[in-house]
């Protein structure tokens, strides 16, 4: 049976970024790739079809939520997510194991999995490595991760091993749980910030042969610096031949410093929780739209985009929205904030492809990194729109 395959086209001078292209019988997926979040089987305020036209080939649904509701039944019956949600491309699940960081008052940890209480019926659930897959397979989800157990990114080493042993005997238990399901699976390489841990996990998940990798456990609380290093040292040691998943990360700077470091896949919710907050990211810098510097400027939030929300709407109206608290000034954000990031993504493969991603990285790494009360190019323009 063929599942997932990774096809490594170009590895850039002076970098280890990377372009490659992922396929599954359902399609092929350019890489490096940012896959907008759909936790409840949809990205917030915006429909599928719009997610098509902006070019997204993957999203991300979490089997934690999915499992409380709607429950695997319903994907049972109604022939899994794709129909359920009509979405035609790929899908990721997680495995439901960082909502299971997240509840620290509101779980126990066992050999078995995590016991918590439903948020929907208050009834208790054991999410263990097989139920995780099982949910997962209902669901029908293309990649399905294995169940692992996240601990803070400052923990000790003892406590560190403690779960990354836990991650390696659930990988074990979630890899037999899938069977022969067509779905792929990929391994989540833990360790906290201890690098002789990084290496034994992938080392131990890299001899089970998963389809892909993805490196966990980071931004739980280390600095952005160890995040670099261990999203680096991570990344040197999987496998050139399989895809390479961060996960949960990041703002563009943090993607750009990934794809730099050998990362092909990334998720996360900022494109969307920003542009709540009234926030956007452009090529020009961040804007965060509830400042009144933007209440006269009849401009394109970002003149070189070519998304909707761009190119009908002017900054003073988006700053109105925002402060107004409209729905749709959140959904017209998100919706211009995961084009920003698809695009970016595209940018970085072009200048992988043509080995000049280097000169690129350097460009931007300054640029990305800037708010936009730091950046001259945001200040007032006084011409209209076109």
């Amino acid at each position: 049976m063929q599942r997932l395959s990774f096809e490594l086209e170009h590895i850039a001078s002076h970098s280890n970024a990377r372009a490659g292209t992922i396929r599954t019988d359902r399609m092929e997926v350019k890489t490096p790739i940012f896959m907008p979040v759909g936790t409840q089987a949809t990205v917030k305020g915006i429909k599928t079809y719009e997610l098509e036209e902006l070019g997204a080939d993957i999203l991300l649904a979490n089997t934690y939520h999915l499992l409380l509701r709607p429950g695997p039944e319903v994907f049972e019956k109604l022939g899994g997510i794709h129909r359920f949600m009509n979405w035609k491309r790929m899908v990721l699940t997680d495995s439901g194991g960082f909502q299971i960081f997240s509840l620290p008052h509101s779980r126990k940890m066992t050999e078995a999995g995590a016991e918590f209480r439903s948020y929907t019926d208050g009834k208790f659930i054991i999410l263990s490595p097989e139920k995780s897959i099982a949910t997962q397979i209902s669901i029908g989800s293309d990649i399905m991760m294995v169940l692992d157990q996240c601990v803070p990114g400052d923990s000790s080493h003892a406590v560190a091993k403690k779960a990354m042993d836990l991650t390696h005997r659930w990988a074990l238990r979630s890899l037999a749980a899938r069977g022969d399901s067509w779905q792929s699976l990929f391994g989540i390489v833990q360790g906290a910030c201890h690098p002789d841990l990084r290496k034994q996990s992938a080392e131990f998940l890299v001899e089970q042969n998963f389809e892909g990798y993805a490196i966990g456990g980071l931004a739980v609380g280390e600095s952005k610096a160890e995040r670099e290093d261990f999203c680096e040292l991570s990344a040197s040691l999987l496998p050139q031949d399989k895809p390479r998943y961060l996960m949960g990360v990041g703002t563009p700077i943090d993607l750009l410093e990934a794809v730099h470091r050998g990362v092909d896949m990334f998720d996360c919710i900022i494109p969307s929780a920003y542009a709540k907050q009234g926030k956007a990211y452009t090529s020009k810098g961040m804007l965060k739209l509830e400042r009144a510097i933007y209440k006269f400027q009849d401009i394109p939030l970002d003149p070189n985009c070519s998304c909707p929300t761009c190119r009908l709407y002017s900054r003073a109206y988006l700053h109105h929205l925002r402060k107004t608290d409209e729905t749709l000034g959140w959904q017209l954000l998100s919706y211009h904030n995961i084009k920003y990031y698809i695009d970016l993504m595209k940018e970085m493969r072009r200048h992988i492809l043509a080995d000049s991603f280097h000169e690129f990285y350097l460009k931007q790494r300054d640029l990305l990194a800037r708010p936009d009360e730091e950046n001259p190019s945001l200040l007032p323009v006084r011409k209209s729109r076109a």
